[in-house]
């Protein structure tokens, strides 16, 4: 017989298989013997006070000596060779589980994905860290499985009323992701980790009878009588010789992401509708992992050894209102690295990515500031897309003031609080290397003040966050789409084109992996549903 118990336990306790069958027994009033098998099925920690307890949800076996029952559901992959076809612009979360969720339904997927598989990328970031060569089409952005696959794999979501979280972490667990992530609170992946996932999502796309077409830029959508046809395209080999290829199908899912800057260039250009929305700016600020762990695990430095043994890599999420501004972290990474995320040549973009121990020194952070609409005045010219011309201006900025390669500027946290040019910087994660530059003048005034006040207030809820061992690598940039892409809140298709389903980060609708792969899913169903009625 099955039964449930929530149990709280030390931090030490909880790793203690014994200790957990012990104090299940005693909860549920049993022999120990009784207690024939178990298995934890939610993990969560709160550090809220220096006696640290974790919480664990736990299913168990009474009276059988069996393992406890598989959550996992397989899905299953029907094959759609022969079937109606859609078109997928891209390769990232929402690209890749619109694609499966379309087989699920008898539909045929088209993946076009503009950069290289998920091997091959790794050439180009290698490229790109060492030598500071941008590739334009595969970088930490583009490429199979998007921007999250060598940039963190954070599956923590607050999008739990647009689907089913539980469905896409058993996908993904379906195609070799740790069950790990099915129990813990905030569940990460790892980059170490996800590239075998992708390979094994697009093995199921493929053996499905779907078709995966990567080094594939989008050129023009094929349009008539407001319907779209299908894509013109340009591949392209190592050689860089390129050909012209057209692609049409009965629907189109555009999954691009939120750096496709051509892809609204090329929209813009055919008036297809778009809305500016708002998004936000900064910089990326790096603290030694020990500093954040002491913090939040209420200890000393010096303990700090001690209650990793039991915790893993600490995080923050920090926010704070300045001047009717959200100030707020953003893609915590603990025990991570700061990343080189330049989609073209003559910028400088920062974000950051987590293995999955977190076992790096430094833990690192987005520290944003939301921009509205009215904040962009200087680029009213550009229209709809004045938002993504002003996140340009400042990533050519970050590129002029780190000496016009991928190195960034950078400057120690008090220093920039204190409007201060600091005189040398500390160790850091990014590899390109950093340069000492006045972020604190070289950032639009309106995001270094609050920015300012930000860092004040956190540094007095959070001890030593303000700190000098601490600085800020800029800039963080491309934490949102500038634009949203309109489409209608049940049919999901646009509201002036048929057959175009704008679709996850890129469209406005999503702001991360899960959620990016909810809204592929749902743009799936609504598609495949026209097709199929």
């Amino acid at each position: 017989m099955q039964n449930e118990v929530n149990l709280i336990l030390s931090p030490s306790q909880a790793i203690d298989k014994v200790y957990i069958q012990q104090a299940i027994a005693k909860q549920e009033g049993l022999d120990i013997a009784e207690v024939k098998s178990f298995e934890i099925v939610k993990r969560s920690i709160d550090a809220r006070s220096r006696s640290i307890k974790v919480h664990l949800k736990i299913k168990f076996n009474q009276t059988e000596n069996l393992a406890v029952a598989e959550d996992t559901v397989k899905s299953n992959y029907q094959n759609v060779a022969n079937k109606k076809a859609v078109l997928i612009i891209g390769a990232g979360p929402a690209g890749l589980f619109a694609a499966l969720k379309l087989i699920e339904l008898g539909i045929k997927p088209i993946i076009i994905e503009r950069g290289k598989d998920v091997r091959n990328r790794r050439r180009d970031l290698a490229a790109l860290n060492k030598l500071h060569i941008v590739n334009p089409n595969s970088n930490y952005c583009f490429g199979e499985g998007g921007a999250g696959t060598y940039s963190d794999g954070k599956l923590y979501t607050r999008s739990t009323k647009r689907g089913d979280v539980n469905k896409i972490l058993n996908t993904l667990v379906q195609h070799g992701a740790s069950k790990e992530i099915l129990i813990d609170a905030h569940p990460h992946v790892g980059t170490n980790k996800l590239p075998s996932i992708i390979i094994n999502m697009r093995e199921s796309i493929l053996n499905a009878g779907g078709e995966v077409h990567f080094n594939t830029c989008v050129t023009d959508f094929i349009v008539k009588e407001n319907v779209l046809k299908g894509v013109v395209t340009e591949q392209y080999n190592e050689g860089n010789q390129h050909t012209s290829i057209e692609f049409y199908a009965a629907a189109l899912i555009l999954a691009t992401g939120h750096s496709a800057r051509d892809i609204f260039e090329i929209l813009h250009k055919k008036n297809i509708l778009m809305e500016a929305k708002p998004f936000a700016m900064g910089v990326r600020v790096e603290h030694p992992q020990e500093i954040i762990d002491a913090v939040q695990y209420h200890c000393s430095v010096n303990e700090v050894a001690t209650q990793r043994q039991y915790l893993p890599a600490a995080s923050y999420s920090l926010v704070h209102q300045a001047n009717g501004r959200g100030v707020y972290s953003f893609c915590m990474c603990p025990g991570g690295v700061i990343a080189p995320c330049a989609t073209n040549v003559g910028e400088v973009v920062t974000n950051g990515w987590s293995p999955s121990k977190r076992n790096n020194p430094f833990a690192n952070s987005g520290m944003v500031v939301a921009v509205e609409l009215n904040d962009l005045q200087a680029y009213q010219q550009h229209g709809v897309l004045a938002g993504m011309r002003y996140q340009q201006a400042i990533e050519q900025m970050a590129f002029v003031a780190g000496g016009s390669t991928q190195v960034a500027p950078a400057q120690r946290i008090v220093d920039f609080v204190n409007n201060k040019l600091s005189n040398s910087l500390p160790p850091t994660s990014y590899h390109p290397g950093i340069k000492t530059a006045p972020l604190h003048q070289l950032l639009p005034v309106d995001i270094a003040l609050r920015l300012q006040e930000g860092f004040r207030v956190f540094g007095s809820k959070m001890k030593s966050f303000l700190t000098n061992d601490a600085i800020l690598v800029g800039v963080e940039s491309r934490t949102s789409s500038t634009l949203r892409i309109p489409r209608d809140k049940i049919t999901i298709e646009h509201l002036q084109i048929k057959g175009f389903y704008p679709c996850g980060e890129g469209a406005g609708y999503a702001g991360g992996i899960v959620s990016a792969a909810i809204d592929g899913e749902k743009c799936a169903e609504q598609c495949a549903f026209k097709l199929n009625n």
